[in-house]
């Protein structure tokens, strides 16, 4: 392996690394916005909050589904160079060609990674508006 493919590797893993650091940063952020509107809704009694939080839960859904298959397009593009025979090497970050069914933004929305979380976070404030009710 040249050193041309270890370098372009380590881009491609960069930006992985840097996807995922950003999913975790925002699962925190969801859940922080989250109890904030809850602590609202409990101070004020008032219900208003509690259904504010919708948006943040589910926008930040949609973000970390952005990021997860974000990050499965680099994943394989790291396998597609990592295949790639040494002279081939170009240095491309571009991974329009690799997009297909298993890699789209909804898949990796409602894939069993995420549902579980953001999924638990949606019941959690179900759980409190019908409580405050």
């Amino acid at each position: 392996m040249t050193d041309a493919k270890l370098k372009h590797l380590e881009f491609i893993q960069s930006v992985i690394n840097r996807l995922s650091t950003n999913s975790f940063l925002l699962k925190g952020w969801s859940v922080v916005l989250v109890s904030a509107l809850f602590a609202l809704s409990a101070n004020n009694s008032n219900v208003a909050f509690i259904m504010l939080a919708y948006i943040p839960a589910i926008v930040f859904w949609g973000l970390d589904g952005y990021f997860l298959s974000t990050e499965r397009l680099y994943r394989a593009l790291y396998e597609k160079v990592r295949k790639m025979d040494n002279d081939d090497i170009d240095f491309s970050m571009d991974t329009r060609q690799l997009k297909g069914k298993p890699l789209t933004w909804m898949s990796a929305t409602l894939s069993k990674t995420l549902i579980p979380f953001h999924g638990s976070l949606i019941i959690a404030i179900i759980i409190v508006m019908l409580v405050q009710i």
